[in-house]
């Protein structure tokens, strides 16, 4: 009789440990659901990537750069379901601004521009990070989305200033060439005489004398 209290006891009290356990983690279930939650929302408020397009005259030189043009559109597209497509927009722009450095337009193939894509790319490398940890750094996230929209702003900036200085270079080389036919054309002609003809005496000359008179062929008859 002992030994069957003894294991109705115990049977209870594994019972209702488990329980408790069970309650626990529901417990932290809902908590976990209810931080994301939050996390989503304040995510969801701040993902705003807002940078305006590049002037005509960059987007003209970019219009066949087709790394740029799928990071653009991944970037604008802005997910909705969950904090999980936020993660997962995350990893996909990641692999897209890695491939910025790819096939950049020669005009812009300069160090400027190549240090730029390379700030740029760190921030969006750790937005995928942060996003992606098993407990969120949301404040990390939501301080690194303004920054990169500065990053794009600082390099579609310098690609218009590389434009302007490569329009302003045109610009003085057609001045100067401009400058060079006016001045071509204000210059006197200058007749040249040969040497051979100013030198050369008349065949009817004597000495210091006068021209001689033709003589008639019958007067020497």
């Amino acid at each position: 009789m002992k030994i069957y209290t003894f294991l109705l006891l115990a049977l209870f009290t594994l019972f209702v440990s488990c329980k408790d356990d069970e309650s626990a983690r529901l417990q932290a279930n809902a908590k976990d659901t209810q931080k994301n939650d939050e996390i989503f929302e304040k995510i969801d408020k701040a993902w705003i990537f807002n940078t305006p397009p590049p002037n005509a005259a960059v987007q003209s030189r970019i219009q066949g750069w087709a790394e740029w043009r799928l990071f653009m559109t991944e970037l604008h597209q802005k997910p909705k379901s969950s904090i999980g497509a936020f993660k997962q927009k995350a990893k996909t722009l990641s692999l897209k601004v890695s491939d910025l450095q790819n096939n950049i337009p020669p005009v812009f193939n300069k160090p400027e521009v190549i240090s730029r894509i390379m700030t740029l790319t760190t921030k969006v490398k750790s937005l995928e990070l942060y996003i992606n940890l098993s407990y969120i750094q949301d404040q990390k996230v939501l301080r690194l989305i303004p920054e990169i929209n500065e990053e794009l702003l600082s390099l579609q900036s310098q690609m218009e200033e590389i434009v302007k200085k490569s329009e302003i270079r045109l610009e003085d080389g057609e001045a100067e060439m401009l400058r060079n036919i006016s001045d071509s054309l204000k210059k006197p002609e200058v007749q040249l005489v040969p040497m051979n003809i100013q030198n050369q005496k008349p065949s009817n000359t004597r000495g210091n004398g006068g021209i001689l008179p033709n003589s008639n062929p019958k007067q020497n008859r």
